[in-house]
């Protein structure tokens, strides 16, 4: 797959996607910048029952990605639904997949947007890898809406 981004500099206008979520950072084509879709992304985790969200700013710290995004799913089958629909919020908003990899027995799921890694892992593998600690001098992102 090839991976095509967007201009960031391009003009954004108030807008709402496909699955009901509204966006001030959309451009004229549809997009949205690197960080609002990484906010999108997590809001997607979470809405769709994942736990212990966390998104962090990798920027000056990290030579291939400004995001990763670290969630833990309830189930194989829950994880593997939760990762097509990641995909489709990063085709939607243009930030296409480059890579996706699961481990043998889905306690992993890595989807890679260049600019977002998203890790979506069984309870007790995230615990294992600690990619929090990795990442500890990373700044957390708030991505709650209001009110949660």
């Amino acid at each position: 797959m090839t991976s095509s981004h967007p201009d960031a500099h391009s003009r954004t206008s108030e807008s709402a996607s496909p699955r009901g979520r509204s966006s001030s950072a959309r451009t004229a084509e549809g997009s949205i910048d690197t960080r609002n879709f990484a906010i999108e992304a997590a809001r997607l985790l979470k809405d769709l029952k994942c736990d212990d969200v966390r998104l962090l700013d990798v920027r000056g710290l990290s030579q291939v990605c400004d995001y990763v995004l670290i969630a833990n799913g309830t189930s194989e089958k829950q994880m593997k639904s939760v990762a097509s629909d990641l995909e489709e919020l990063g085709e939607e908003v243009r930030h296409p997949v480059f890579r996706t990899n699961r481990d043998t027995g889905a306690t992993w799921i890595v989807i890679d947007f260049v600019d977002l890694v998203a890790h979506i892992f069984e309870p007790s593998h995230r615990t294992y890898y600690d990619l929090e600690h990795l990442w500890s001098d990373a700044k957390t992102v708030r991505w709650e809406r209001d009110g949660q």
